[in-house]
Formats: C-alpha cells, structure tokens, sequence
C-alpha cells in the first residue's frame, strides 16, 4: 500500500495519522487470538451437541468481520456523532432489553437473548457501552450548562435515574453479571467526577448491601459464592477441569489441539476458552494475553491524561473500564481467583453479542481518544482576532508618509 503523504488531507488520512495505533495493534492481537483459540476449541464442542464441525468457527469468522467493521467504523466519528450514537443506540438497547422479558429466549433461568433467523441477539451486551457514554456526557453537562434559576444541570440525578431503570431491567432477567459490571462502570465515573467521597462511600455500601440482597434471593448467585468459599461442598467440576487444565499445560501447553479441556466443558469455546489457551499454550500465552489488555486499558488511560474535555475524560472512563472489568472476571473466575461467572473474554470467546458491544465499545474509545490539534500558531486559518492584531501592528511599524 503506497504510504500516506504529510499533506494528505483527507478524512482517512487524518484518522490513520490521529488514530492510537498501539491500541489498534492489540484489539487486532485480540482479534487473531480469537481466531486461533476458536480453532482449537469449538470443533469438540460442536461434535459434542451433534452440529457441523466448523459451525462455530465460521460464525465466529463472520461475528469477527462485523465486529472489526464495526470497530473501524465508530473510530471515524467525532464525539459530537459518538453522543448521538449513545442516544440513539440506548433507546434501542433499553426497548430490546425489555422486550427480553416478554418474548425472550429462557436458557438457564434467565431470559437475556432474543431469536433472531441467524443468531441469538443479547441487549443487555449493548447497554455496556451506551450507558458510559450517556452517563459521561449528562456528568460533563453538570459542569457546562447552567439553568435559569442559577442551579447546575441536574446531571448526575438524571443518570442516577437511568441506572435504576437499567438495574431493574437487569434484575428482572435475570443478570447480576451484568448488573455488577455496570454498577462498578457507573461508580468509577461519579468518582472521576468529583463525588464528594462520602456520597461515594455510601454508594459502596449500597452496592455491597444490593449484592447481599441478591446473595440471599437467587439460589444461582449463592450456590457460585458458596462454592467459591467452600471447595470441598457442592459441584466443583468445571473449576476443577479448567484449573487441571492450567496444570497440563505447564509452561509451553501440549501443543495446538492437543488439549483435553475442550471435550469436557460445554462452554470451553466460550467462557472456558481462557483454559483451553493455557492447556494447549502453556502459561506464556496467558500471560501475554493479559499483557494485551493491560496495555489497551493504561494506554487509554494515560491518553486520556492529554484531554481537557470532561466529556471524553468521563466517557472513555467509563468505556475501558467496563472492558478490562469484563476481562477480568472472565479470567478471574477460571483461575478461581473470584467465584465464577458465565461472562465471555473480550474478542476471543465466542458470541456474536459480545463481539460486536466490544468493538462499538474499543471503536468509542478509538474515536474519543484521536489526538485532536487545538488552534494555536499553525492553524491553517487565523482567527478574526489575530489578523486584527497583525493588521495593527504592520500599520504602526509603516513610517507616516508612506
């Protein structure tokens, strides 16, 4: 490809020139990753349920294609287009989420997914990155629009408002998974924004009381903590596979396709997936795995040092850190470090919802973090000001008589 000229002006050229390459490097790592973990993991999983032996992998093939257009796509638009983006996609998310409730799919007690001719659709997976989005740009309205009567923009109240009906829709499903992430994305903005700290130790507390509340009424989220701080009581066998597995693999793993955990988990192409890289890869694999998203996670952040807009500070907070949460608990709960969870790896599980949140998610990120130059000296036209003041100053320098 013939390389892109220092005076090429044009909107693909600025955003290559503007775009954060080191973190497109490493969704793109990501990306690859999937791709080869996928290879290795589905095929069993398929014979296993009686379907065609490359399903998966092709419909992850094609999941990755869209979730990468997707990616490059949202990375092209200005933060003005990113907010009308959330706005939009919101009212989507929220209406699909609903309609869950109603004419959803029931897999495991919960209803979360929708039916669609080709795939299964899962709202909630969108709600993630619109909602960081929506509650930066309300928190950044606080400190920018003033109301008639004097008071700030009632922002935080009204997001405040948005998570509730969030929460109850994610309760209702139900999704405590999802609820949490949320609820952690939502707490870490209203602490980059300034909450006087004792609201946000109240909050603490509150998201600690609603976990213990949620420990005591659904037997599935008390069964996972119960085992999790009990090992010798209760069914321990994917735990027990996917820790073994780790074991096999040793340093440098068996080799590719020489693993054992994908013919014993049903979800080893999905939430196990991490185990499978360490069976068949061996430990350097895994931890170049979370080298990856540590890098996009401190890179975003560090870039978002550079930014004076409280929109993009609040927003793209919020964004990279619901990703690396979710990474976390996935490979959190298959080391057994926290009690497990079905939530995927980002970009290298397999599922179509995941996949595609992510990417619109990284692609925000991607767009809000572009280096944007701010005008000064060598913009490319003067302001109304500084041609005045040029303009004054030639003519006082001119001798009279001339």
């Amino acid at each position: 490809m013939k390389p892109l000229s220092r005076t090429d002006k044009s909107s693909y050229a600025q955003w290559w020139r503007n775009i954060d390459h080191v973190t497109l490097t490493c969704v793109g790592i990501l990306m690859g990753l999937g791709y080869i973990l996928m290879l290795a993991a589905s095929p069993a999983v398929a014979h296993r349920i009686g379907a065609s032996r490359n399903m998966f992998i092709f419909k992850q093939v094609v999941f990755l294609l869209l979730a990468g257009i997707v990616l490059l796509t949202t990375s092209r638009l200005s933060p003005r287009n990113i907010k009308k983006l959330a706005i939009i996609g919101s009212i989507i998310a929220l209406g699909a989420t609903f309609m869950t409730l109603v004419h959803g799919m029931e897999i495991k007690g919960a209803r979360r997914w929708i039916a669609l001719p080709l795939m299964s659709v899962q709202p909630s997976e969108f709600l993630k990155p619109f909602f960081a989005v929506i509650t930066g740009w309300l928190l950044s309205l606080r400190n920018t629009v003033q109301l008639r009567n004097g008071f700030k923009f009632p922002g935080r109240l009204v997001a405040f408002f948005i998570f509730l009906v969030i929460a109850a829709l994610l309760q209702a499903q139900p999704d405590i998974g999802m609820l949490s992430v949320v609820t952690v994305v939502f707490a870490a903005q209203l602490f980059i924004d300034g909450l006087p700290i004792i609201f946000f130790v109240a909050l603490v507390a509150s998201m600690l009381g609603a976990f213990g509340i949620a420990f005591l009424k659904f037997n599935h989220v008390r069964s996972r903590v119960e085992r999790f701080l009990h090992p010798d009581v209760g069914d321990h066998y994917q735990i027990d596979t996917s820790l073994r597995a780790f074991g096999n693999g040793g340093l440098l793993g068996r080799g590719p396709g020489e693993g054992h955990v994908k013919d014993l988990l049903p979800d080893a192409h999905a939430d196990f997936i991490y185990a499978v890289a360490g069976e068949e890869y061996g430990l350097l694999l895994c931890l170049f795995i979370v080298c990856v998203f540590t890098v996009i996670v401190v890179r975003t952040l560090l870039r978002l040092t550079r930014s004076k807009d409280p929109f993009i500070i609040l927003s793209t907070s919020g964004l990279i850190t619901g990703f690396g949460l979710q990474a976390f608990i996935n490979m959190g709960s298959t080391l057994h470090l926290i009690p497990t969870k079905g939530m995927t790896l980002p970009l290298i599980s397999y599922g179509g919802s995941s996949a595609i949140s992510i990417a619109l998610a990284l692609g925000m990120v991607l767009a809000l973090t572009r280096h944007r130059v701010e005008p000064g000296l060598f913009s490319p036209q003067p302001t109304t000001t500084a041609v005045s003041s040029i303009s004054l100053r030639l003519g006082s320098s001119t001798p009279r008589g001339h």
